[in-house]
C-alpha cells in the first residue's frame, strides 16, 4: 500500500507508471509490517534507516524486448522509487546504523549492516527473486548471482529516491512538525554489498538454467536458510552518501534531531557529530502516537578522545505494538553546563622533558589504551599541544585520534638528530583546561636499515642511535602476520649495532622487523618496520627409498608395474604437490601420509617405444606453495632387458609347453649336482 496520487516509475518497464492505492499519510505510518506479502524492494529500505509501518507494493520490472531483458540480467534496471517511505517486509534479526556527520554540517556518511538468520534469510531470498519478475531467470524460486549483481546495481538509484525519515531543526527543543526528509541520500556516494546471499559451494547450488545468464552464474533455491548480511556504506573515493539542510549556525546553537523508528524491530543507532566545543545532548524522549513513552532505553552520550560527541541509541518495535507510531527526539546545545570540573593530569601521564619516540612515516605514536590513563575529567578530555616558535610551528599538530591514539602530523619529518618540542594541556569538551602543562619532545631515537643475510636465513638489522637519548635498549625479531622469528637484543650508546634476526619458522614472502625500544626518560616505543624484504622460497627435498638389493623399484608379479616409495619435505613448512612422468605420461596419483609418499607406476605407456625401453627414466617433480620446484631423476632397469654378457633367453619365458623355463632348469641342475657331491662325500 502507499498514497494515492503517487506513482512508482519503472523507467525500463513497458507500463511506464504503476499507480498506488490511496491511504491517509498519518494512517499509513501505522500499517503492520507483519501482515502482507510483497516483492523485495525491501532490501534497499533497510539501508534507509526505515523499518517502518506502511507497506507498499514494489514495482514489477517488465522489459520490452530481448535486449532489455539481457541488460536486466546484468543489473542495469532503472527504477524510480520516489515516494517510498515505509517498507518493512525485509525481516532482519538485527541491524546497526552508523551516521557520521561531516565537519561542514551539510553532509554525512551512513553505513548499515543487517543480520538475517534462518527462516528470515529464506524470506529475503524469495522476495528478491520476486523483484525480478518478468526478467529472464527472475521469480523462478532460485536466487542467482546475476540477480545479486542486479540488486547491487539498481539499489543506489532506488535509495537515492527515497525518504530517510530523519529530521533536524535549529531552535529550542521541540516535538513534531519536522520534515522527515531533511536528510536525503546521494546516489553517487552509495555502495551496496552482501554476505552469503548466494552461498558459495552450497549443496544445492547449480549452474543458472536461464539461457541469458552469464557464463559463471550460479543459483540456489530461495528456500535455503543460510545466514546472510546486507551492507550499505560510502563508495570508495566519495566523501559522503547523505546530505541535509545545513543548520544556519552549523550546530553551534540549540537543535533537535528527530527520527521515526516505527517498526524498527531490533537495531542499534550510532550518531557521531563533528568536533564542536561545548556540544552536548541535554535531553531525549520517545513519543508513541504523540504521547511520551518509556518504550525504549535512554540514549548514551560520550566524548571521543578527538573531541567529537557520539550518541548511541537502542531501538525496538515489536509486532504487539502495532499500530503505534513511534518517534525519537534528541536535543542538543552548546551552552556550557552550570557546573564543570577542570580536567587534571594523572600520575601515569608523561612528565616534563619526556621524549615521545616515533619513526618517519608512522603517524600514531602511542596506543589509546595507554593515553587513556594520562588524564581524567567527568565529561571526557582531549590533548591541546602548542609547538611555539618552531618553524613551521603552525603546520605541526599533535593530539588524539578517535580511538585515543597519540598522533603527530607535520609537513616534513625532522632530521634524524632533531626533535620537535610541544607544550601540551588537557582540555575538556566545554573548554576547561588543566592548570598544569607538560613539555614533551617528539624525536626519532634511532635510524635503521636491514638486508637479508647472504645465506638467506636471517635479517641483518642495523640500528644507529640519533642521540635523542643517552642509551637505548633494542629488542627485535623477524616478523610475518602469522609467525615470528627468535628475539634478539642489544644495548646501544652512540655507535651502530647489527642484530641478526633468524627467519627460522617463517614462510616465503614479505618479512618485517618488529620490536621495542626502551630508554630512561623516553616512552617505550613499539615499532614495526617495513624494509621491503622478502624471504626466498627454499626448494622441496625429495628422497626415494632404496631396497636391500640397491634398486629403487619393487616389481609386482606381472612385471607390468612397480612401486616407488620415499619422503618429501619443504624446509619452509609449505605444502608440497608431487607429479611423476614416464614415457610422456604424467600422473600425480600419489598416496601420501605426512612426508611419506608411495606410487604404483604402470609401464604400459612405454610399450610403444622404439627402440624398446631397457631402463625406465622416471622424473619426479615436487612443487611447494610458492611455486618453487625440485626435479629428481630415478632410473629403473627393466628386469627383462638382457645385458651384453647374458644369454638371449628372457627369464620366465616358456620355451616348450609342459617344460620349465631354461633358467629354472639350470637352477635345478645345479641343485642336484650339489646334492650328489654331498652324498658322495658321506659315502667316502
Amino acid at each position: 500500500m502507499a498514497f494515492e496520487g503517487q506513482k512508482l516509475r519503472c523507467k525500463t518497464c513497458s507500463g511506464g507508471e504503476v499507480s498506488l492505492r490511496q491511504d491517509d499519510a498519518a494512517e499509513s505510518m501505522a500499517r503492520p509490517r507483519f501482515a502482507q506479502t510483497a516483492t523485495a524492494l525491501t532490501i534497499v529500505i533497510l539501508f534507509l534507516f526505515m523499518a517502518s509501518s506502511s507497506l507498499v507494493t514494489s514495482p514489477s520490472f517488465e522489459d520490452n524486448d530481448a535486449d532489455s531483458q539481457t541488460s536486466a540480467r546484468q543489473g542495469s534496471l532503472d527504477v524510480d522509487c520516489t515516494g517510498y517511505k515505509f517498507e518493512d517486509l525485509f525481516d532482519y534479526n538485527y541491524a546497526s546504523f552508523d551516521i557520521l556527520l561531516g565537519d561542514d554540517w551539510a553532509t554525512a556518511q551512513m553505513s548499515a549492516v543487517a543480520y538475517v538468520n534462518g527462516s528470515n534469510s529464506a524470506t529475503v531470498r524469495e522476495n528478491l527473486d520476486e523483484l525480478f519478475d518478468g526478467t529472464p531467470g527472475g521469480n523462478n524460486s532460485w536466487m542467482s548471482t546475476d540477480e545479486r549483481e542486479a540488486v547491487r546495481a539498481i539499489g543506489p538509484e532506488c535509495i537515492a529516491d527515497m525518504d530517510t525519515r530523519i529530521g533536524i531543526r535549529e531552535g529550542l527543543p521541540h516535538r513534531g512538525g519536522v520534515d522527515w526528509n531533511d536528510l536525503e541520500f546521494v546516489k553517487d556516494g552509495i555502495a551496496l554489498d552482501e554476505v552469503n546471499l548466494v552461498p558459495d559451494n552450497h549443496a544445492e547450488e547449480r549452474d543458472c538454467q536461464d539461457l541469458l545468464a552469464s557464463s559463471d552464474c550460479k543459483e540456489v533455491p530461495v528456500t535455503v536458510t543460510d545466514d546472510l548480511q546486507i551492507l550499505m556504506f560510502t563508495k570508495e573515493d566519495e566523501t559522503h552518501n547523505v546530505r541535509f539542510d545545513q543548520l544556519p549556525n552549523s550546530g553551534s546553537s540549540n537543535f533537535t534531531l528527530a527520527l521515526n523508528v516505527t517498526n524498527m524491530s531490533s537495531a542499534g543507532l550510532v550518531l557521531t557529530f563533528p568536533q564542536l566545543q561545548g556540544l552536548r545532548m541535554v535531553n531525549s524522549s520517545v513519543q508513541d502516537d504523540n504521547q511520551e513513552s518509556t518504550a525504549m532505553p535512554a540514549p548514551e552520550a560520550e566524548y571521543l578522545p578527538d573531541g567529537r560527541l557520539r550518541v548511541t541509541q537502542g531501538v525496538s518495535y515489536s509486532a504487539s505494538e502495532y499500530p503505534i507510531i513511534r518517534n525519537l527526539f534528541l536535543d542538543f546545545t552548546t551552552q556550557a553546563p552550570e557546573t564543570n570540573e577542570i580536567p587534571v593530569w594523572t600520575a601515569d601521564a608523561p612528565v616534563d622533558g619526556t621524549v615521545i619516540p616515533y619513526t618517519v612515516g608512522t603517524r600514531t605514536l602511542v596506543d589509546g589504551e595507554i593515553t587513556a590513563t594520562w588524564a581524567t575529567d567527568d565529561s571526557g578530555w582531549a590533548l591541546d599541544c602548542d609547538f611555539g616558535e618552531q618553524t613551521p610551528s603552525d603546520l605541526w599538530t599533535a593530539g588524539l585520534t578517535e580511538d585515543g591514539a597519540l598522533f603527530l602530523d607535520g609537513p616534513d619529518a625532522p632530521a634524524a638528530d632533531e626533535s620537535v618540542n610541544a607544550e601540551c594541556s588537557v582540555v575538556d569538551p566545554f573548554g576547561a583546561t588543566s592548570v598544569e602543562t607538560r613539555n614533551w619532545s617528539f624525536a626519532q631515537p634511532f635510524t635503521a636499515e636491514a638486508v637479508i643475510s647472504e645465506a638467506g636465513d636471517a635479517v641483518e638489522f642495523t640500528v644507529t642511535p640519533t642521540g635523542a637519548v643517552s642509551e637505548l635498549s633494542i629488542s627485535a625479531h623477524a616478523h610475518q602476520p602469522n609467525s615470528m622469528g627468535e628475539m634478539r637484543m642489544a644495548t646501544l650508546a652512540s655507535t651502530p649495532s647489527t642484530l641478526a634476526l633468524p627467519m627460522d619458522g617463517l614462510g616465503p614472502g614479505m618479512v618485517m622487523v618488529m620490536g621495542q625500544a626502551q630508554s630512561s626518560g623516553m616512552l617505550d616505543y613499539a615499532f614495526m618496520l617495513n624494509f621491503g624484504l622478502q624471504k626466498a622460497s627454499a626448494p622441496p627435498v625429495i628422497d626415494v627409498d632404496v631396497n636391500l638389493d640397491g634398486t629403487n623399484a619393487t616389481w609386482d608379479a606381472s612385471y607390468l608395474k612397480f612401486t616407488l616409495q620415499g619422503k618429501v619435505l619443504d624446509p619452509d613448512g609449505e605444502a608440497v604437490e608431487m607429479s611423476l612422468s614416464l614415457c610422456g605420461y604424467t600422473t600425480n596419483d600419489f598416496v601420501r601420509s605426512g612426508p611419506a609418499w608411495e606410487i604404483d607406476v604402470n609401464i604400459v605407456s612405454c610399450s610403444s617405444q622404439n627402440p624398446p625401453v631397457t631402463v625406465y627414466d622416471i622424473t619426479l617433480v615436487a612443487t611447494d606453495e610458492s611455486g618453487t620446484m625440485t626435479t629428481m631423476q630415478v632410473m629403473v632397469p627393466d628386469p627383462y632387458a638382457a645385458s651384453e654378457d647374458d644369454p638371449v633367453t628372457e627369464p620366465g619365458v616358456v620355451e616348450e609347453e609342459g617344460l620349465p623355463a631354461a633358467s629354472l632348469m639350470a637352477t635345478l641342475a645345479v641343485a642336484l649336482l650339489g646334492a650328489a657331491v654331498v652324498s658322495r662325500g658321506k659315502d667316502e
